[in-house]
């Protein structure tokens, strides 16, 4: 009996954790729909001038200038990646409003934008579980475009903004994106360090003040384990190459950098976890480099990019202690 007795224990101390866990989840779940809600509220802003860093449609960068500049002083330049998983759907318009948050804030700004996966859903759509729960949308990405892109947008930049906008100091640039984008201004950061045979190498460090990645996919084996976005990182890879292109892309990969390097991450990110972040922190610190990691409670994945968000102004002070 007194075995029967702690069974009944066992498994009624077990179904109250489990329902405990459900209710966490779906409380989770709750609070990411009204903060990914808040953040796309905001009416997208239109640039001051837009420019072409190439002959493809997407090969854009919006250009914000300061709204209160000092004449005698010239702004930095903080160049913002948008997320979106890397996904066509989501492109620059929905982090327009970060941008010009960040113009209000005294920086120039350069909103990005790059190839991302087909327009059109592929006969193996997968789920997006960000911006979209429930959503079916296309793969991930584009290899090597969507790294072509970055690659040449970063290496016109210098150029395009001593034309489009004087008010800009681009010796004081910081590259900042979110989600997707985060991992692509790690990369971006990094590519002094990728192999002989790519592309994209630079023979020396980019010549940046920092980086601030907002919950970056930093690690792609960790994303993977954790199923970030549905896969998004082995589509963009490409199905079968995920462990032959890891060095060319993944930036945990890439390391150390040599360029301060700071990540702002969400505790109850439930989008990109925390544990990706984290992953990213610890292999630079294996490689004897300290990154930043700051962890924000009680906030998920979108607070970062939206300007109603205490997060976001945590944001705008991190980038500021790196470009002034």
């Amino acid at each position: 009996m007194q075995d029967d007795d702690a069974a009944a224990q066992d498994d009624a101390a077990d179904g109250a954790a489990a329902q405990r866990a459900a209710a966490e989840r779906e409380a989770a779940l709750q609070r990411d729909a009204a903060q990914e809600a808040s953040a796309f509220s905001h009416p997208p802003v239109d640039p001051d001038i837009t420019a072409s860093y190439g002959d493809h449609p997407d090969q854009v960068i919006d250009f914000y200038a300061p709204r209160e500049p000092d004449p005698a002083v010239p702004a930095p330049l903080v160049v913002v990646l948008h997320g979106g998983a890397w996904r066509a759907p989501y492109d620059r318009r929905h982090i327009t409003p970060f941008a010009d948050f960040l113009a209000r804030r005294g920086f120039a700004v350069a909103n990005v934008e790059y190839r991302r996966g087909a327009a059109a859903p592929e006969p193996h759509s997968v789920p997006i579980p960000a911006q979209g729960q429930g959503a079916t949308g296309p793969i991930a990405g584009r290899w090597p475009d969507t790294f072509d892109d970055i690659a040449a947008a970063l290496d016109a930049l210098p150029a395009l903004v001593r034309e489009k906008l004087p008010q800009a100091d681009p010796r004081r640039t910081v590259v900042t994106g979110h989600s997707a984008g985060g991992h692509l201004a790690l990369w971006a950061a990094a590519r002094h360090l990728l192999p002989a045979d790519a592309p994209w190498r630079t023979d020396r460090p980019a010549a940046l003040r920092g980086v601030v990645a907002l919950a970056p996919i930093a690690d792609f084996q960790v994303a993977e384990k954790l199923d970030v976005c549905a896969g998004a990182a082995r589509q963009l890879l490409g199905e079968g190459k995920f462990a032959e292109r890891l060095p060319y892309a993944d930036p945990v990969h890439l390391l150390p950098t040599g360029i301060a390097t700071t990540l702002v991450q969400g505790r109850t990110d439930i989008v990109v976890p925390q544990a990706v972040a984290e992953s990213y922190a610890d292999a630079a610190a294996k490689a004897g480099e300290v990154v930043g990691l700051t962890l924000l409670e009680e906030v998920g994945h979108f607070p970062p990019i939206d300007p109603a968000a205490d997060a976001c102004a945590v944001v705008a002070e991190e980038i500021a202690q790196l470009a002034w």
